[in-house]
């Protein structure tokens, strides 16, 4: 794996470079976010779901192994068949075995953060293997040769107007066709040969009940279900921390994702899996590929409580304006700049910078993890690990000395207020300043508050 590092704040910059695009971005997710919020006022018990959810998956965390074993012998005893991978290679190794012992050629395969993870798609490519992302906004960013930029709404970057051309270019509607109803109806008469033609479904899943031994996938176009319907193989991929104990627990969940993640009382499609269908296969691969390694974590370890919403990319002021890409991740956003440095911070050391630690997804996160917290955690482990750029170090303990002795602050103040009253604006913002670009400064006050405080009193 590369240990390239990817700076944020440089991706951000490409996105935020065309401002059309940013504030309509910008936009569209706070409209998400508001639809959120009407669904959780609409509930009194709000809160109580969400204390309640956490605290289930707090419990199956401390309890891992033991329901781990629980959901394969179950999983098993309705006739699954249930492979371990200890990482994304292995992942994609099992499931390249799983299709060539099958003949497997053609494969359509419903929305999965974690194949995306893995970077299933390009390995089954690399072997001839025909793979359809069947989400309509997934496939469009397949069509795009582009990762998805946000975990529900993974074409959210993308304007209508560009859908038309990739679709005219990849399957042929009329050109400069924006039509959303139009474009979607070639969509589905596309995807539809895809589900036809299909030789096996590959899916994620959103819950595993170890009570139970099946399966939980939530959609809202029915595609999963089609998928694994028609062709006699279905393979699915969870990440080991997507376990729940017993189907009572279900509830809890299915009434907190849609209404966190798109404002919906529920999933257009909730659909229970448990076991193969009548003269088929059901495979359930389950993953590892560094989830060990942040359950250990004490620190970390409530990032794994993530149910993948998106309500913290939705409410993230940082997020809406610099877009998904920015991040470089699978997952971006909050939630992303905990798991990406948490598990790899050689590569990812900038991602807990990109947060003003407002709080907002841990206002809004249905299972409570204390997301800016752990930010804050984060940078300091990585200054201390020294993975920061030294000018920010040094301006850090410049900073320090400042705001720790009265005279010196108070000199500086003045400096400050004078040379912004009387210095020319390009001093400040050049190109030499990159802190500046993007950023205003305030008109500069005549005195400083202790003055002011002090004129008060007098008065």
């Amino acid at each position: 794996m590369s240990t390239a590092h990817h700076d944020h704040a440089t991706a951000a910059n490409r996105f935020t470079a065309d401002t059309e695009r940013a504030h309509w971005h910008d936009g569209a997710l706070w409209f998400v976010r508001q639809k959120r919020d009407r669904m959780a006022r609409s509930l009194p018990e709000w809160e109580t779901l969400r204390q309640t959810a956490e605290q289930i998956k707090a419990h199956s965390l401390a309890n891992l192994p033991e329901y781990l074993e629980q959901f394969e012998a179950n999983a098993e005893r309705l006739g699954a068949v249930v492979h371990w991978a200890s990482d994304a290679d292995e992942h994609n190794a099992i499931i390249k075995d799983i299709l060539a012992s099958n003949n497997v050629q053609r494969v359509v395969k419903s929305k999965s953060m974690l194949t995306e993870e893995c970077h299933l798609n390009p390995a089954l490519e690399a072997d001839g293997i025909e793979v359809v992302d069947t989400d309509l906004g997934e496939w469009i960013v397949q069509l795009r040769r582009e990762p998805p930029s946000h975990i529900v709404l993974p074409a959210i970057h993308i304007k209508k107007e560009e859908v038309g051309e990739t679709f005219h270019e990849h399957i042929g509607t009329p050109k400069g066709e924006a039509d959303p109803t139009r474009l979607t109806r070639s969509a589905r008469l596309e995807l539809r040969k895809r589900f036809l033609g299909a030789q096996a479904g590959i899916t994620g899943v959103n819950f595993a009940i170890a009570e139970t031994g099946g399966l939980v996938v939530c959609t809202n176009e029915g595609n999963a279900d089609l998928g694994v319907s028609l062709p006699p193989l279905h393979i699915a991929c969870m990440g080991m921390e997507k376990l729940i104990p017993r189907l009572v627990d279900l509830s809890i969940f299915t009434r907190l994702l849609a209404r966190s993640a798109t404002g919906q009382p529920i999933t257009t499609y909730t659909s229970h899996f448990h076991g193969p269908r009548a003269g088929g296969q059901l495979h359930i691969v389950i993953v590892d590929n560094g989830r060990s390694d942040l359950r250990a974590k004490s620190t970390y370890r409530p990032a794994l409580q993530c149910i993948r919403c998106g309500a913290c990319m939705n409410t993230c002021p940082v997020y809406r304006r610099s877009g998904g890409h920015s991040y470089q991740n699978t997952v971006p956003g909050p939630i992303g700049s905990v798991l990406a440095p948490a598990t790899r911070p050689e590569e990812n050391h900038s991602l807990p910078y990109a947060c003003t630690l407002c709080g907002s997804c841990t206002d809004v996160c249905p299972v409570k993890i204390p997301l800016h917290h752990q930010l804050l955690a984060l940078r300091g482990e990585l200054a201390e690990e020294k993975r920061i750029p030294w000018t920010k170090r040094m301006s850090m303990k410049v900073a320090r000395v400042l705001l720790g002795n009265t005279t010196i602050y108070n000199t500086a103040g003045w400096f400050g207020r004078t040379a912004l009253r009387v210095l020319p604006k390009w001093l400040t913002h050049n190109p030499l300043n990159t802190w500046a670009r993007g950023r205003d400064l305030p008109q500069a006050p005549k005195q400083s508050f202790r003055a002011w405080y002090k004129d008060r009193k007098r008065s």
